[in-house]
């Protein structure tokens, strides 16, 4: 959750007394924490002309001209290297696109189209027949069809009129066969290492395949033996136990962005005994049975002991601490230990 800080942060305290409520783990699914090793897409890319455009293309691009000069000698034309060909409708783009896991020829995948000379929009044009390579410099796809740049909700200013898309623009040729139905083992990895999620992980799917056959290797790695009874069908395993639930452990973090006076904080993190001056501000938070008062220009704002980073704010709402003081208070905190949490500032 996060929550732009204006001025005073005024709307900064409502939005922690709400986060302060949910101090409960939510559970979340094993496919959507984790990922099967070797199943993931591919980048494919691919150098390519669009044409029919209405004089916003490449002014005098060589490597424009050169491209129609091959072409138009493909198509039976007599042209020397693309000599004396100029046009203000082609532009040279660069193509790319991902080829998803389990890919079959035949599917069909959108592609990104981005001008790479001077052409100032690419839109009205139609990209032309690209063959599009993965880093083993194999074709596994050919994409053409007409360029789609957007708009605005006005529906006349271009957001970046030089990179487009053509959706469901390529054709994959070739099969991307990884037999996985035949795997006897497979391996995990997290999204967010965390040993306690790991751990976690690994005794819910013990539990519900009802054996030992899966090992946490470290905070990332789970490792998987296929038992006998899904032998030769590994689909069916993953699909048994992609839906476990597992509560998700984080570590303590408060992530700061001063440029944008935004504030995202987890429900775990505490401060611990300390006092605090900044500026005509000053803050002390008391040791155990003890409490604490903070003020400034008269107004007060009281913090118990064992108070959270989320009272803290709160309080330094109520004095009308602006985002770049917040910054520095909490840098502060840290450097002394005295934030029981990770602080990144963006």
């Amino acid at each position: 959750m996060n929550i732009a800080l204006k001025p005073y942060v005024k709307a900064l305290g409502v939005f922690l007394s709400v986060a302060s409520l949910s101090g409960v783990a939510q559970a979340a699914r094993l496919k959507d924490v984790a990922e099967v090793k070797g199943v993931r897409e591919n980048i494919l890319i691919g150098y390519g002309i669009v044409v029919g455009l209405k004089g916003s293309g490449d002014s005098s691009a060589d490597v424009t001209s050169q491209s129609l000069g091959r072409l138009f000698g493909k198509l039976g034309l007599d042209v020397k290297n693309g000599a004396g060909i100029k046009s203000k409708n082609a532009a040279a783009v660069i193509v790319t696109a991902k080829l998803p896991a389990f890919a079959r020829a035949g599917n069909k995948i959108d592609v990104t189209v981005s001008s790479i000379g001077d052409a100032s929009s690419l839109e009205g044009g139609t990209l032309l027949v690209t063959p599009l390579q993965a880093g083993d410099q194999n074709i596994y796809a050919v994409a053409q069809g007409a360029v789609s740049i957007g708009s605005i909700a006005d529906g006349t200013t271009k957001n970046f009129p030089t990179v487009g898309r053509v959706v469901m623009g390529a054709s994959v040729e070739k099969d991307i066969d990884t037999n996985f139905s035949q795997k006897r083992s497979v391996r995990m990895t997290l999204h967010s290492p965390d040993f306690t999620t790991a751990a976690r992980l690994a005794v819910l799917i013990n539990g519900e395949l009802g054996g030992k056959y899966a090992t946490a290797r470290d905070s990332a790695t789970i490792d998987m033996v296929i038992p006998f009874t899904y032998e030769g069908n590994s689909v069916e395993f993953m699909a048994a136990i992609e839906n476990i639930n597992v509560n998700v452990d984080t570590k303590a973090k408060v992530v700061l962005n001063e440029r944008t006076g935004t504030v995202v904080m987890g429900d775990k993190i505490t401060i611990t005994s300390v006092a605090i001056a900044h500026g005509d501000l000053s803050i002390q938070v008391g040791g155990a049975g003890s409490s604490a008062t903070s003020g400034k220009s008269g107004r007060v704002a009281e913090l118990k002991s064992g108070s959270s980073v989320s009272d803290l704010v709160k309080a330094l709402n109520t004095l009308g601490v602006q985002p770049k003081d917040l910054t520095s208070i909490f840098q502060t905190l840290k450097s002394m230990g005295a934030l029981q949490a990770e602080l990144e500032i963006l």
